[in-house]
């Protein structure tokens, strides 16, 4: 099985971590405001943590990456309990909003660079990253009966897709990954990051009214 390190640079296994951590932190988060029980809590880390990369890994061929490595879904559960064991108010919705786009902009990147390795052409492997990094949170969204990340107005999947897109371009072009990879993570974090910040948003269709 291909090793994330073979496909981007040596930190990547550790952002690859950190995002798959926030992402169960927020699935476990969303079973927590529910008030559900501990049971729902790690399910609802799991799956929003490999959601997307399980996706990605069925439609590109690939091993499913959790089903043969451990620490995913390890990461997954601890980060459930960690959950389950302190008290709400210690989990703040803005600070989870900034990892959470630290998590978007790696995976976006990390889902398009194991798509170009495994051979999928630049457009769907763009999407792969795109897959990766959102899949999790709209089925999170959906199981907790809350408004899907993809109807939300500011800019969420558009950062995810340039991360993604930014990645597949520069590697193209001949920028060595080790480059590439963490200038396209930058660019998604920073549109990110602005729509957080300054609550930037696509307009909307102007057909409706």
């Amino acid at each position: 099985m291909l090793q994330p390190a073979t496909l981007l640079p040596a930190f990547a296994p550790w952002l690859d971590t950190a995002g798959l951590a926030v992402f169960a932190a927020s699935g476990a988060l969303a079973a927590a405001r529910a008030g559900q029980t501990a049971v729902t809590l790690a399910f609802f880390a799991l799956i929003t943590g490999v959601g997307g990369g399980t996706l990605r890994d069925l439609l590109i061929g690939a091993p499913v990456f959790w089903v043969h490595d451990p620490r995913a879904a390890t990461v997954c559960l601890l980060v459930a309990a960690a959950i389950w064991a302190t008290p709400q108010r210690w989990w703040r919705d803005a600070a989870l909003d900034w990892f959470d786009a630290v998590g978007l902009a790696a995976y976006a990147v990390f889902g398009a660079a194991k798509a170009l390795r495994y051979g999928v052409p630049p457009i769907p492997a763009a999407l792969m990253g795109v897959v990766s990094a959102c899949v999790g949170g709209i089925i999170r969204d959906v199981l907790a009966g809350e408004p899907s990340i993809l109807m939300r107005p500011e800019l969420y999947v558009t950062a995810a897709a340039l991360a993604a897109t930014s990645h597949v371009v520069l590697v193209l072009v001949g920028v060595p990954v080790a480059v590439a990879a963490p200038l396209a993570a930058l660019a998604g974090f920073a549109l990110r990051a602005a729509a957080i910040r300054w609550r930037l948003a696509l307009p909307a269709y102007p057909g409706r009214h």
